[in-house]
């Protein structure tokens, strides 16, 4: 599987909304009144189910964020194929931060694994034929980025990003255009040479 990282500068403030909406107006309040503030403890990230591991650097910028101080190994890396109960990473520091950001690495976690896994299947089942797994503009809004990404991960490729992409000409399009002819005709005319035109 060939796929590059997210930059930072995509990643941290998804991250950081996320958080914030777990965090609420006052933080944790579980983890402040029951851990004490000096207690350190580790946590070991292990995969439940076989499948593809995706979204570690969303984890790790989640605990981070929340406390500097954990120290992050990572055993598996994003694309790594995994069985059940094998361990992914291991966290250690303090108790506090761990617990606080924990969820929301599950969550980024779990969601992109599970994309990158559904796709490696489908990767697998049209092996041999010419036939390509590519992901559409139908993500979570606000997390596109991160949905296109583990489809990468799990070995499939990706449409347009977004509707600047270039030209695809679909049935709603050519019902309000009037016909098919129509539509393309506008869409070559509007869209110049160098953008693609599909339908």
């Amino acid at each position: 599987m060939s796929f590059s990282p997210l930059p930072a500068t995509l990643i941290e403030p998804i991250v950081r909304g996320a958080l914030l909406e777990d965090l609420g107006r006052c933080g944790d309040l579980t983890s402040d009144a029951v851990i004490p503030h000096d207690c350190t403890a580790t946590l070991v990230l292990r995969s439940r189910q076989a499948g593809v591991v995706a979204g570690l650097d969303l984890v790790s910028y989640a605990f981070l964020l929340v406390e500097p101080a954990i120290n992050i190994q990572i055993w598996r890396p994003d694309g790594s194929d995994v069985g059940a109960g094998e361990t992914i990473a291991r966290l250690s520091g303090p108790a506090r931060g761990l617990l606080t950001a924990e969820r929301t690495a599950l969550n980024f976690l779990c969601r992109l694994s599970g994309i990158a896994t559904a796709t490696a299947a489908m990767v697998e089942a049209v092996r041999g034929h010419k036939a390509r797994i590519v992901s559409t503009r139908k993500t979570t809004p606000g997390l596109r980025v991160l949905e296109k990404y583990a489809v990468r991960v799990g070995g499939g490729a990706n449409h347009r990003f977004g509707l600047d992409d270039g030209v695809l000409i679909k049935d709603n399009h050519i019902a309000i255009a009037g016909d098919i002819r129509t539509a393309i005709e506008r869409a070559r005319a509007a869209a110049g040479h160098m953008v693609k035109v599909e339908v």
